[in-house]
């Protein structure tokens, strides 16, 4: 790993408090990433933040070691409640909201705080004790966040600081209305510090932020690129029907690595993994119609190295830190420009240095140009040659057993238990 993506400032220099330095010593933390140097100073002097950086530069870290610190400063008042969390930090997936925990864990393991975190699709009733028994900081997706709150479970009247990280994923989703409600029942911006991240700071992004926070400072971190200059990128121009060869023939002529393919549908996804699994290569598919639970392990395994693929749609494009991953996959190009470019972050994070390969086929090649023009270049074309393609037997397939849709308790997104979220926007370009 290289430190060309670390700045010259410590996070010595800002006088966090010694047991928030412990945990951040411990995670070998030692200087900043741009965007971690420019909103650590102003959110450890109580302003509101606002900061745009590309995925994958550290901004979970900004906005833990800024809430453990006011926190510990500002002490719980004498009629607080058990059931009242102090700092409420929002996630549009479940998987980052899972991230974020495991962060905080890490890096606050010395505060004393407790931490809580509330995602629908799995354990309802253990979240809820937890809950009641009470959490310093609530960490969560927004469906089963405003379950929780209209049951009251917990209130927000003692809410110090709000973090809403990657803000322009939740107007994708469709979860502005529901950040709407937990917001206006937070204390007023003025008694609170707030906190938004974004990989954009688009208009509705920063309406969203000037409207419930108090004044925010403005922090764009721009890289010379837009895509990062550690991925190398490539391109195929391929027929339909060899995809699934010059993927599986690509992965055999690799000596290692941990891949991601990305698929545009689940049921796209399904056929990639069952292609990989009859043809001797272990994968495993991450989608929204994988169980919580299973999808937990799965990702964990793909992160410790014990998967060597990941078949995934958007789902898991954004917010997601997963070490070392060699190679990105664009199996189908995107429809959406921006869709790309998270999709290709997934590689080349932190210093390191990553492979994105797409293919531009009868059905996605249409994209191509939208992309080329949003990231500013043109995508190098390799040559297609018969030798790159495996030989696959169609029948080689293996097919995708999924529980009964009755067997899976709030699996969608963010979901709640029994509560359909309010209304959701699909994405054209993802199904999940």
């Amino acid at each position: 790993m290289t430190k060309k993506h670390l700045t010259n400032i410590r996070f010595d220099s800002f006088g966090l408090l010694p047991e928030i330095l412990k945990g951040v010593k411990e995670a070998k933390f030692e200087f900043c990433t741009p965007i971690q140097a420019e909103t650590l100073p102003i959110a450890l002097d109580n302003q509101d933040v606002a900061g745009q950086a590309q995925t994958g530069t550290g901004k979970t870290a900004a906005f833990l070691l800024a809430i453990f610190q006011r926190l510990l400063l500002q002490p719980r008042e004498d009629n607080h409640k058990p059931n009242q969390p102090r700092a409420l930090v929002m996630a549009p997936t479940r998987e980052l909201a899972v991230q974020i925990h495991k962060d905080a864990e890490i890096l606050g393991r010395y505060t004393g705080l407790k931490l809580g975190l509330v995602f629908g699709g799995t354990g309802y009733d253990q979240q809820r004790r937890t809950l009641e028994e009470g959490v310093d900081i609530l960490i969560g997706t927004p469906g089963r966040l405003i379950d929780y709150l209209k049951q009251r479970v917990y209130d927000l009247n003692a809410i110090q600081v709000v973090v809403l990280d990657e803000a322009d994923r939740m107007f994708d989703l469709g979860f502005i209305k529901d950040i709407r409600f937990m917001l206006r029942r937070c204390p007023p911006p003025s008694k609170r510090l707030g906190l938004l991240f974004s990989a954009t700071l688009s208009f509705r992004v920063k309406e969203l932020a000037y409207e419930h926070m108090n004044n925010p400072e403005s922090v764009t971190i721009e890289g010379d690129k837009i895509t990062a200059d550690n991925v190398k990128q490539t391109c195929y121009m391929t027929a339909n029907e060899e995809k699934i060869p010059l993927l599986i023939g690509l992965l055999q002529s690799m000596d290692a690595y941990r891949a991601i393919v990305f698929v545009n549908t689940k049921r796209g996804a399904d056929q990639v993994w069952g292609f990989l699994e009859g043809n001797g290569i272990k994968a495993a598919v991450l989608s929204g119609d994988v169980p919580q639970k299973k999808r937990l392990a799965l990702l964990n395994s793909f992160q410790q190295g014990e998967l060597p693929v990941l078949v995934a749609t958007d789902v898991a494009a954004r917010g997601l830190h997963i070490p070392s991953v060699t190679h990105v996959f664009n199996f189908d190009l995107p429809d959406d420009p921006e869709d790309y470019v998270h999709r290709i972050g997934r590689t080349a994070r932190a210093g390191e240095s990553g492979t994105a390969i797409s293919f531009a086929c009868e059905t996605h090649a249409f994209s191509l140009p939208e992309i080329e023009a949003y990231i500013g270049h043109k995508l190098p074309m390799e040559r297609m040659t018969v030798e790159l393609l495996a030989k696959i037997d169609p029948n080689s397939r293996v097919r995708v057993s999924r529980p009964r849709m009755e067997d899976r308790r709030g699996g969608r997104v963010g979901g709640g238990r029994g509560r359909s979220n309010g209304p959701r926007k699909r994405s054209r370009r993802t199904s999940h």
